[in-house]
């Protein structure tokens, strides 16, 4: 058997199912485009992200996934056109809202989920896909990525198959399996004849950035969902004991960073 044989795409897929992965309904995320604050080290992510892009020859930018807009705001003085792809029609509001802050005319939103017809989503030089591939089938995914990008495609992945701290799950007692790993991408791209690059970005995680106890237990509820009242005690005694700790979720997070060029410009 060699690595030709192994359908990575249908792997994936399955890995996922067997680990609960969900879609979130996009009003989850208005919800949280609502209540959203700046992470203590987003800047520091967005440099880390940007820093490791090659931006020659290109003028525009397509950002799958894009929240708040905080990579294609980033590069868009070297733009003439971003665009920010999102089924959360809030976040997609926020984006609007800072690239109106900065003064960047050039961006304009997408309202598109993964699984959506993508046929009239413009083709760009540049396709990102930041903290935004926990989807259900990546092969799907990946092949979108890469048909809407003329030159290079930039994503970042989970890296350890969890978005929360092991220690914070384990305190809960929670037994949810790892999802799949960035791994799975970097097969997928060899059988579609791409050569990827692989890096790491470290960043504090989804917990981080709480300014009390409240926020920080909302937020592992949306990640791990609901907390009884004996999760909610245990927790607010892991948070009491280290504050520190908690406003930074916990470890230090790491993200897989994936590029390849498409060759098509």
């Amino acid at each position: 058997m060699s690595l030709d044989d192994i359908d990575f795409g249908e792997r994936y897929r399955r890995h996922m199912a067997a680990a609960g992965g969900r879609e979130k309904p996009p009003e989850v995320w208005d919800a949280r485009a609502r209540d959203m604050t700046p992470a203590l080290d987003e800047s520091a992510y967005v440099r880390a992200f940007v820093r490791r892009m090659d931006l020659f020859g290109c003028e525009t930018l397509l950002d799958v996934g894009c929240g708040s807009g905080a990579i294609a705001l980033a590069v868009a003085p070297c733009m003439k056109r971003v665009y920010g792809l999102d089924y959360s029609r809030g976040m997609l509001d926020r984006f609007m809202e800072n690239a109106a802050a900065q003064g960047a005319t050039q961006a304009q939103p997408i309202l598109r989920a993964w699984e959506d017809d993508w046929s009239d989503v413009p083709e760009c030089d540049i396709v990102v896909a930041s903290r935004s591939t926990a989807v259900m089938d990546m092969e799907a995914a990946l092949r979108k990525l890469d048909a809407k990008a003329r030159r290079r495609v930039y994503l970042t992945n989970l890296a350890g198959g969890r978005f929360v701290d092991a220690e914070v799950v384990a305190l809960l007692g929670r037994t949810q399996p790892p999802l799949p790993d960035y791994i799975y991408i970097v097969n997928l791209l060899h059988r579609m004849g791409r050569q990827p690059r692989l890096d790491y970005i470290e960043s504090v995680g989804r917990l981080a950035g709480s300014a009390d106890f409240e926020t920080f237990a909302r937020k592992v509820a949306f990640s791990l969902g609901r907390l009884d009242a004996a999760e909610h005690a245990r927790l607010a005694e892991w948070y009491a004991a280290d504050p520190q700790r908690a406003r930074r979720g916990g470890s230090l997070f790491r993200w897989a960073f994936i590029a390849w060029e498409t060759g098509r410009a």
